[in-house]
């Protein structure tokens, strides 16, 4: 999937071994995800009933920033995967953003352990989406009403850097949107333009606007020039106060931190479709040719043995006139008679015979 899964795969594999284990390992596990993010996994012989978990993962923007490293907000979040399994411990182990200890004696098999496993495997995506959330519940705040903000820059990830833009009564999110090949930015052009025109739609009236530009919003006046050099424009959603309320607030969010994913998603799959479409009219199109080559092979064929077979026959006919024309000049012949030839020939033309005196004996 182009959308990252909310629980990291390898440390839910790995917490998962940990828990069914019967007997207590040493285990030390050192995991990096999506270049960034960090994993420390520590269980121990002599402290069997916990597992140490923690998370080293660079933060959407550095103005959330406090002393321990994450809002209240975010540590508030944090707990509420398992509160009673799950326990923040302070301060964070040595170049590590949290740690947490696990107590898996805790977990009760009548309450569905890998799916709170899968939640704890989460923490990762509960940390990025409780900043943006802590953004986006703010929308209708005072202080929103009184102005425009400067963007605020979110590094989601190193190579894809997003801006949120407070304003009275809505947030614009800004998406530069940036491809290595130029038949993906004329993909995601046509996307972008379709998604334009859905979004317009009564059916997606609820949805947030959708705005795309080949050239930065005015919005974003003022940031460095690399920030704002892009081949495949601006996305602009506008998100207002029913967007966050209740549990749109995580639909919202989560589909916000896998837009630009969405978008390479989607342009690799049209890209792959276009291909497949083309090689296989490629293959239709030399079959055809090879078809109508065999079929002119043996129409050419079939025409030789036609000629053929006519000039047997016009040679068969011929010969057959030929015999029927000597038949005919023999008839004539037998039937002129001359007077007298008979004698005539019986006379004068016929060979003498010659009788020789001399005489052979016969040697015994």
């Amino acid at each position: 999937m182009a959308c990252f899964q909310r629980a990291s795969p390898a440390l839910k594999e790995i917490l998962l071994k940990l828990y069914s284990s019967e007997n207590p390992t040493e285990i030390e596990h050192h995991l990096h995800e999506f270049g960034s993010v960090q994993y420390h996994i520590q269980s121990s012989i002599s402290d069997s009933l916990h597992v140490y978990l923690s998370i080293a993962t660079p933060l959407l923007s550095q103005g959330v920033l406090l002393s321990d490293g994450l809002s209240p907000y975010t540590l508030e979040m944090v707990k509420q995967i398992c509160s009673h399994a799950v326990e923040i411990i302070e301060p964070a182990k040595e170049g590590y953003k949290l740690t947490l200890r696990i107590d898996f004696a805790k977990i009760l098999h009548e309450e569905e352990p890998e799916k709170i496993i899968t939640d704890i495997a989460a923490v990762h995506a509960v940390i990025l989406s409780s900043q943006l959330k802590e953004m986006l519940i703010n929308v209708n705040s005072p202080a929103l009403c009184q102005g425009t903000s400067r963007p605020i820059k979110l590094v989601y990830h190193p190579r894809e850097p997003f801006f949120v833009i407070k304003q009275p009564q809505k947030i614009l999110i800004v998406f530069p949107i940036r491809f290595k090949e130029n038949t993906d930015v004329i993909i995601a052009t046509a996307f972008f333009r379709e998604l334009m025109d859905v979004g317009s739609s009564e059916k997606w009236s609820k949805t947030p606007p959708c705005c795309w530009s080949p050239i930065p919003p005015p919005e974003l006046r003022g940031e460095p020039l690399e920030e704002l050099s892009t081949n495949g424009g601006f996305v602009t959603f506008d998100i207002s106060v029913h967007h966050v309320e209740g549990k749109r607030l995580e639909k919202t969010v989560w589909s916000l931190l896998n837009f630009n994913a969405y978008v390479k998603y989607h342009v690799k799959t049209t890209r792959g479709f276009i291909q497949r479409r083309m090689r296989k009219r490629l293959e239709g199109l030399v079959e055809i040719l090879h078809q109508k080559t065999s079929d002119d092979g043996l129409l050419n064929k079939g025409q030789g043995i036609k000629y053929m077979k006519k000039l047997a026959a016009r040679t068969k006919h011929i010969k057959q006139k030929c015999h029927s024309l000597s038949r005919k000049i023999k008839r004539i012949r037998f039937r002129i008679k001359i007077p007298g030839f008979a004698r005539f020939r019986r006379r004068w033309l016929k060979f003498p015979t010659f009788s020789s005196s001399i005489r052979y004996t016969r040697l015994k």
